[in-house]
């Protein structure tokens, strides 16, 4: 159903005084903020219908009304005005790609960091790098069953694999403990692309049980194209809104942050999307329940995929996070701009 105009435009003064301030919004601040024009009596009458429409929702503790899930996808797709950056703004975006930068991942923690703090939202932005130029840092067995362990290998750059391996008879954790040491020392620096087979030149050389265990690990071990590093920064920054104040639903809202599978499935775009938003239940995870992510993808010059994801409130600033990622897309292009111009 379309709203008429006047239900429209109390709803757009709804949800953008909630935005700001975090309080149920009452007829009378819309009559004197927004709609002067209009008597509060009036305003009441068209926000009973706005919740009868599913698009506020009344607090117990207060008479004001808040957007609902519904309404905040209103505002989304259809009430957005432009939101212009400032000049400091756009320098401070285009400084997160100095030429000097060399890393990904020293670009990403830079993005990371620079747009956490431009919106004061927590930014994860995921990297998919090359698995053959990785080179392993260290390498840890996790016991989750008698048989069975977690083979976990982090990279020099912080990207992180994880995968299950069934072993032929159980071992005790601390001599998992002890294997984890030995082979992290062996293997420090040992590019991915030959970890399959260094695993097994190492197992030529031990006594059977461990050259059984090491060849287990061998065969598990896997020859993905690429691997996922995911940079998260401002995890303190959805701490700071009245909305997790409750202990219970901050430790859930963390707790997300801290898993790298939650992590990657949240921030894995679908379809073909470059920008994503995504209001409450439509993240498909119960923590996020009163949480908005908006993600945006962007091609890189080689070919592969980066995505950037903002987690906020859903009382997020829409306009602003939408802008801050145009920007960050268009200083891409003119980066890939100028490297062409080079080549010629």
């Amino acid at each position: 159903m379309e709203l008429i105009d006047r239900k429209y435009r109390i709803l757009q003064a709804i949800i953008d005084d909630y935005i700001l301030t975090a309080l149920p919004v009452g007829s009378r601040t819309i009559s004197r903020k927004y709609e002067q024009n209009l008597s509060s009596a009036t305003i009441r009458n068209e926000m009973s219908d706005l919740e009868d429409l599913g698009y506020l929702d009344s607090p117990h503790t207060s008479a004001g009304r808040v957007p609902s899930y519904k309404a905040y996808r209103l505002y989304v797709d259809q009430m957005l005005q432009p939101f212009p950056l400032s000049a400091e703004d756009i320098t401070y975006i285009r400084n997160c790609f100095d030429a000097r930068t060399k890393q990904i991942e020293q670009i990403s923690m830079r993005l990371a960091k620079a747009i956490s703090g431009m919106t004061n939202y927590t930014t994860a932005v995921m990297t998919s790098i090359e698995r053959e130029d990785q080179v392993l840092s260290h390498l840890q067995l996790v016991p989750v069953a008698d048989r069975k362990v977690i083979l976990i290998l982090v990279s020099q750059s912080g990207a992180v694999q994880q995968m299950p391996v069934e072993l032929e008879n159980a071992i005790d954790p601390d001599i998992l403990y002890t294997v984890s040491k030995f082979l992290s020392k062996r293997l420090e620096g040992c590019r991915m692309s030959k970890l399959r087979s260094t695993l097994i030149e190492i197992a030529e050389q031990e006594p059977d049980e461990m050259s059984r265990l090491l060849r287990t690990l061998a065969a598990h071990e896997e020859e993905a194209p690429e691997v996922k590093s995911i940079v998260v920064g401002g995890r303190s920054n959805l701490l700071s809104n009245p909305e997790y104040s409750d202990v219970e639903k901050a430790r859930n809202l963390l707790s997300v942050l801290e898993t790298r599978d939650k992590m990657i499935s949240l921030l894995s775009t679908k379809g073909e999307m470059e920008i994503s938003v995504r209001i409450g239940p439509e993240t498909g995870m119960e923590e996020l329940r009163d949480c908005s992510v908006v993600t945006a993808s962007y091609r890189m010059h080689d070919g592969r995929v980066n995505t950037i994801g903002l987690i906020g409130p859903t009382r997020m600033q829409y306009g602003k996070v939408l802008s801050v990622l145009n920007q960050v897309g268009r200083t891409l292009n003119e980066l890939f701009d100028g490297q062409d111009d080079e080549q010629k």
